[in-house]
């Protein structure tokens, strides 16, 4: 099937063949008719196989048919989990409405705000927005969301993920009731088909791939090391593979700043990326790598989405995602659009559970590896995929009384001390004098020395 059977305008498709595509990917086939026809979607695929384009062309085509924005309104709202992705999906939207007279912006937090509330002015049909920059620019009358006729969540399973519930949930409480909602992620956890149960009407639902599944293209090994050895192995593996470009995620900013330096010590040019810097130093970090002036970008996972580096190499965990999904994003930055790719974790003794959590999730064992000079003392344990997947969160139940919810809080109405609980629900009476914890000699309270 080409773009041209999908029922894509003339002037898209000339955007399209610019850009040298000329088949759709399976999602973007399922997709561009489901939200040409105005219906809900949501919509699961592989990272790296076109989601971007596959809600981005079909609204650019719905938004020519309109009238143009009103002044401080926006007609469809796009909002990423980070600066990198909404920077990338605000270029995509630009490019494939090159020849459109559509206006278009990008807001996002780290940079100065009045520039962006200047731009939203005059009115803008794609806003392309990161949770908590939108409602600040909202807060302060920058932008009217009441004519939002098109909403698209992003990576809505890694807003979540990253604290961003409340403000969603603020977002979505200021949006018109009747528009289009559409969801596109990699992954679909548990909180994000509750979310979809109450956002989306009868939508078409898109699943492409297994849930979680890691792209074919990607080859993935286990390196077995100690955790004293971690960099040094790293070292050992970039200049034995002669890599020219390399992207390393750390669990910490800390961490991605020490690896970085440790990098450098060795020879190996090296720059960090994390939520500590500023917009401009993340933009010239990035800007770098993609330009081949350092070999190594070491992320937290701020970038985990969002990044798009034509033909990337490697991908390397140094430390483990704490939550096993954000695997499948983290080394779906290699491997993309069809494209062979190496995905390496280095894994101690410490990380035997996380790393049978992740075999979980993409429900297949990892080739392990070590390397001569690097074998680890403490030996990393044997893991396996649970069959069936990983275990869905217990619902918590309510309880019963007022003890047993005292005790379930830890804390009173005030939100600072204990709840004691008595019989029947009720609260216990005071403790006889001289037998409370804090109690001192002959009912007297103890002294605050300690």
């Amino acid at each position: 099937m080409s773009f041209s059977e999908l029922g894509l305008s003339d002037c898209l498709l000339r955007a399209i063949e610019a850009e040298g595509y000329d088949t759709p990917t399976p999602v973007q086939e399922k997709a561009i008719p489901a939200v040409l026809s105005r219906r809900d979607v949501m919509a699961a695929a592989q990272t790296g196989t076109g989601k971007t384009a596959a809600f981005t062309l079909p609204l650019l085509q719905n938004l020519a048919k309109g009238e143009p924005a009103k002044s401080n309104s926006v007609r469809a709202l796009i909002l990423t989990p980070t600066r990198e992705l909404a920077a990338q999906v605000a270029e995509s939207v630009a490019t494939y409405g090159e020849h459109l007279s559509l206006r278009s912006t990008v807001v996002y937090g780290g940079v100065k705000i009045n520039p962006q509330m200047k731009r939203l002015r005059g009115g803008v049909d794609v806003l392309v927005a990161t949770p908590g920059r939108l409602i600040d620019l909202y807060n302060q009358r920058a932008i009217r969301l009441s004519e939002v006729e098109i909403l698209v969540l992003d990576e809505a399973d890694r807003m979540l993920g990253l604290g961003f519930t409340e403000e969603i949930t603020r977002i979505l409480s200021l949006l018109p009731k009747r528009r289009q909602n559409l969801l596109f992620s990699a992954t679909f956890s548990h909180d994000i088909r509750r979310l979809s149960g109450g956002l989306l009407h009868n939508p078409v639902q898109i699943e492409v791939s297994p849930r979680n599944a890691a792209a074919k293209s990607i080859k993935q090994s286990v390196f077995e090391v100690d955790k004293a050895k971690k960099s040094a192995l790293l070292s050992h593996l970039i200049r034995r593979g002669g890599w020219d470009q390399a992207l390393v995620f750390t669990l910490t900013k800390r961490g991605a700043d020490l690896l970085t330096s440790q990098l450098e010590e060795d020879g190996i040019t090296a720059i960090a990326i994390h939520g500590d810097k500023s917009q401009g130093a993340r933009t010239r970090a990035l800007a770098k790598f993609k330009a081949g002036e350092v070999r190594i970008l070491v992320a937290t996972d701020v970038a985990a989405r969002g990044l798009d580096i034509e033909q990337l190499p490697y991908v390397v965990n140094f430390d483990l995602p704490k939550v096993a999904t954000d695997y499948v994003h983290r080394i779906g930055r290699t491997g993309r659009a069809g494209m062979e790719g190496e995905a390496l974790s280095l894994v101690t003794a410490d990380d035997a559970k996380q790393l049978a959590a992740i075999e979980t999730v993409i429900q297949q064992r990892i080739t392990r590896e070590q390397e001569v000079g690097f074998v680890p003392k403490q030996i990393v344990p044997i893991t396996a995929p649970r069959a069936g997947g990983p275990k869905k969160p217990k619902k918590l139940k309510k309880p019963k009384t007022y003890a047993a919810a005292s005790a379930a809080a830890g804390r009173g109405k005030a939100g600072k001390k204990k709840a004691v609980g008595g019989r029947g629900g009720k609260p216990a009476s005071r403790p006889a004098a001289g037998r409370g914890r804090s109690g001192g000699k002959g009912g007297k309270p103890a002294g605050r020395g300690r």
